[in-house]
């Protein structure tokens, strides 16, 4: 199993943001979106920052992928 953030990309998408401005939202750095778009891992806290500045639930941040 692996973890994806193609619904953070979504959403973002939907309310006209870009990684930049979810940096400067959630007070995150670059090192976290950078790997959030290789799908590694994140720590909680990070997506918690996520999770309150764009007022979302962690669903709408994540997705479990089950691999083969």
């Amino acid at each position: 199993m692996a973890i994806s953030y193609k619904p953070l990309w979504h959403l973002l998408v939907e309310r006209e943001m870009n990684k930049e401005d979810l940096k400067r939202a959630a007070n995150i750095t670059s090192n976290i979106v950078s790997r959030m778009n290789k799908n590694s891992y994140v720590n909680l806290g990070s997506l918690e920052k996520i999770c309150l500045a764009l007022d979302c639930r962690i669903e709408d941040v994540i997705e479990v992928v089950r691999g083969d």
